[in-house]
C-alpha cells in the first residue's frame, strides 16, 4: 500500500531476475508504512496521497484508478496488508511476491480495500494459497507477532523511506536504494555487488 512501491514494482522483479540468475534470492520484510490508524482518512490527507500516487504515475508510468480511490470512510491503515505478507512468508515464502503483486493491483487499479481481511484471503487464494490456511495464518497470535517483529527490525535499522532495498552477505548489510530509482541505475549497483561477492 505504498505508492512508491508500487512503481517499484517492475524494477524489483527485474532485480530479483537478476539476483536468482546468480543463484541470490530475495526476502521480503514488511516496513509497516501506515499502520494502526483506526481513522478515515481526511479530506487533506487524501488529496496529499492522491498527489502521490499522481507523481508516482509520472515518474514510473506505473497505473492508477484514480476515480473513487480512497473513498469516504477509507481507513488507510497498512496493517492487515503487512501481516498477510508475513503469514503468507510463513506459508510458502513463493507465494509472497505473487500476493505483493495481488494487493498492489487490487489496491492501485481495481480500488479495493486490501485493509479487509475478506480480500486479502482472496488474493491470498488468487496467489496460490488455500483459503483457510491462510485465514488461520493470517488471524494467528503468531502472525500478528512476526509481523510487528519486521516493523520493528525495519524501525532498529532507521528506515523511514519505501522502498528500501538491501543486500545481504555474510550478515552485513549494505544499502541499495533508501527510496525508488529506475532499473538502470540500480541493476549495475546489483551486478557490481553480486560480483564482488563471487570473488570473495
Amino acid at each position: 500500500m505504498c505508492s512508491w512501491c508500487w512503481g517499484f514494482a517492475p524494477v524489483v522483479e527485474a532485480l530479483a531476475a537478476q539476483a536468482a540468475a546468480a543463484g541470490v534470492g530475495i526476502q521480503l520484510i514488511a516496513g509497516g508504512l501506515r499502520t494502526g490508524g483506526g481513522a478515515a482518512l481526511d479530506p487533506t490527507t487524501r488529496r496529499y496521497i492522491l498527489e502521490h500516487w499522481h507523481e508516482v504515475l509520472r515518474t514510473t508510468g506505473q497505473p492508477f484508478r484514480f476515480e473513487g480511490a480512497l473513498p469516504d470512510g477509507f481507513v488507510y491503515d497498512t496493517e492487515p496488508a503487512c501481516r498477510a505478507l508475513v503469514a503468507a512468508r510463513s506459508l510458502d515464502a513463493q507465494s509472497v511476491w505473487p500476493l505483493v503483486k495481488q494487493i498492489q493491483q487490487a489496491f492501485y487499479i481495481e480500488g479495493r480495500d486490501v485493509g479487509q481481511p475478506g480480500v486479502l484471503a482472496e488474493l491470498a487464494e488468487a496467489a496460490g494459497l488455500p483459503r483457510m490456511v491462510f485465514v488461520e495464518a493470517f488471524d494467528s497470535a503468531e502472525q500478528r507477532a512476526a509481523t510487528v517483529a519486521d516493523f520493528s527490525w525495519v524501525q532498529d535499522l532507521g528506515i523511514a523511506g519505501f522502498p528500501t532495498l538491501l543486500a545481504e552477505r555474510d550478515g552485513q548489510l549494505a544499502l541499495l536504494t533508501n527510496g525508488y530509482q529506475p532499473l538502470d541505475q540500480l541493476a549495475p549497483l546489483l551486478a557490481r555487488w553480486l560480483e564482488r561477492g563471487t570473488h570473495v
